[in-house]
């Protein structure tokens, strides 16, 4: 496989990549049990000339790159993570759409996980900072997602503490998820769409990037553990600021 691809796993990921973009499947690979369940796919591949096969079971780990591929692999251009404009924000608060920011999380799974919930929920972006330690979208984090990768937009920019602060003049509510510190009563800015800002798994919110939100936020509990798992937070968090407007 080519250094500018990667793989979606798993029959809900490829069903959901090909609903919202065929075109995007560059060669399938699939089981002889999962040969029954996707005619149209491979009907569709065909009229495009494209690669499309039943493999035995190692050829497909093989493929995949691990055993789990669900019986089925995908392989698709490596999303292409740019940094969005000024007046795309703006529109962004005309329309009122909730946006993810992700500070440096680490794990691949977690980042599929986070994706999955923001698709849920219908959060349409998820923005990145352009650094070596943030997780990008590949194939555990698409196999994790189960399909939310392929309605969630996936950006990147240079720099957090600055693009929170563009957020805020544009009109954002921007939210930051502290482990300790923040209220702990979430509540939504009336009038504003949320961005709602979480941190790595060990470190969670940089000092400059905690600085830039306009609050903080913090999900109590019992204290017999220190805090939840990002993409549980991240779930929580969501339904609160989000999913109950």
């Amino acid at each position: 496989m080519k250094s500018n691809e990667v793989t979606v796993c798993g029959l809900p990921a490829v069903r959901a990549q090909f609903a919202a973009d065929p075109g995007a499947i560059k060669r399938l690979f699939f089981d002889y049990a999962t040969s029954r369940k996707i005619g149209v796919m491979c009907k569709a591949l065909a009229q495009a000339k494209k690669v499309y096969r039943c493999v035995e079971p190692a050829e497909l780990e093989k493929i995949a790159g691990t055993v789990h591929h669900g019986g089925i692999v995908a392989v698709i251009s490596a999303p292409a993570l740019r940094a969005p404009a000024l007046s795309e924000l703006q529109t962004w608060v005309r329309k009122r759409e909730a946006l993810l920011v992700l500070d440096r999380i680490g794990n691949a799974h977690n980042l599929g996980a986070i994706a999955r919930t923001a698709a849920f929920f219908g959060v349409p972006r998820l923005v990145l900072p352009a650094d070596a330690a943030a997780a990008r979208p590949g194939e555990a984090a698409f196999r994790v997602a189960e399909g939310g990768l392929a309605h969630v937009e996936v950006l990147s920019v240079p720099r957090l503490p600055e693009f929170l602060r563009e957020l805020a003049a544009a009109g954002y509510d921007v939210v930051g998820a502290a482990t300790r510190g923040g209220r702990p009563q979430a509540g939504a800015s009336a009038g504003k769409p949320v961005a709602l800002v979480l941190g790595n798994e060990e470190t969670g919110l940089a000092p400059e990037v905690q600085a830039a939100c306009g609050r903080l936020v913090t999900i109590p509990g019992s204290g017999k553990v220190e805090s939840l798992n990002v993409s549980v937070a991240a779930a929580v968090l969501m339904w609160e600021l989000i999913g109950r407007r």
